[in-house]
């Protein structure tokens, strides 16, 4: 099934290269459904020595999508949101932002979860610091477009089936020790500033 969706995809878009790859790029990153990577593994495998310029150009126009896909969100608000998933999942969504703020947007970047969702979601409720959610946003879909690129450079076909098959387990193994890291540190900067505060005042 992946295999046919990806032969599609480089049949219709490929003829048009990387345009068409920062244009799928840009699109997912916002409100479209297909992730870059079918065009953008298909594309380092054609030509594995442009694979870190294709992994790239597709972080930066993804990135540059996420921040359309906030105007979108600023813009349209909740309800839509609510068109785009159900009341359950935008309850769950806004749960993931009052809990690890930007840290959800990064995560999302990085996995395959929805992209487009949270980029709309953090325009909906109103995210602050706009430049710290293009950065985090740059990293996340760094971290998973150019990883992808560099296996394909380094390893060409021979990592074909990891990066269709098992890589999705990999993204959410990193975000699972990140989210982990994340709550840790939380919990003891928690636990130190209370022993700050419960430390009596010495008047001299």
């Amino acid at each position: 099934m992946l295999e046919a969706l990806l032969d599609w995809v480089n049949g219709i878009l490929g003829q048009y290269g990387p345009i068409a790859l920062v244009v799928l790029s840009f699109m997912e990153a916002s409100f479209f459904p297909i992730p870059p990577d079918v065009l953008l593994i298909p594309m380092c495998l054609s030509n594995p020595r442009m694979s870190l310029v294709y992994g790239l150009l597709t972080t930066l126009s993804s990135a540059l999508g996420a921040l359309f896909g906030y105007w979108i969100g600023m813009k349209g608000g909740r309800p839509l949101l609510l068109r785009l998933v159900s009341k359950e999942k935008v309850a769950a969504v806004e749960g993931y932002f009052d809990k690890y703020g930007l840290w959800a947007v990064g995560i999302s970047a990085f996995t395959p979860i929805p992209y487009k969702v949270f980029t709309i979601a953090s325009g909906v409720f109103r995210l602050r610091n706009l430049p710290r959610f293009f950065l985090v946003s740059l990293v996340g879909r760094g971290g998973r477009f150019m990883l992808v690129a560099v296996l394909i450079m380094q390893y060409g076909e021979m990592v074909l089936d990891f990066v269709t098959q098992s890589f999705t387990n990999l993204t959410l193994a990193v975000a699972g020790v990140i989210v982990a890291v994340y709550l840790s540190y939380r919990f003891f900067k928690k636990i130190v500033q209370r022993r700050s505060e419960a430390q009596p005042v010495s008047h001299v």
